[in-house]
């Protein structure tokens, strides 16, 4: 079995809930109450969505970076 490595965003919503999110992955993403919940709880969701996921995908799609982006708000 081959070990991946993942980029995870991390945020903390005003209630102080954990949300984790997988970028290189559609829809894989949860939420704890800690940060090591959270991380216990995206690695399962990660398994559910690597079934679905094609094999050349995973090894294709890399993490780029982050930007800031101003837009003007009214």
């Amino acid at each position: 079995m081959k070990n991946l490595n993942f980029t995870v965003y991390i945020e903390r919503d005003e209630d102080g809930v954990f949300i984790g999110s997988i970028p290189t992955i559609p829809s894989c993403y949860a939420q704890g109450k800690t940060q090591e919940e959270m991380l216990k709880n995206l690695k399962e969701v990660l398994h559910l969505c690597l079934r679905n996921t094609h094999k050349n995908t995973l090894e294709n799609t890399k993490f780029v970076g982050i930007q800031n982006l101003e837009v003007a708000y009214a």
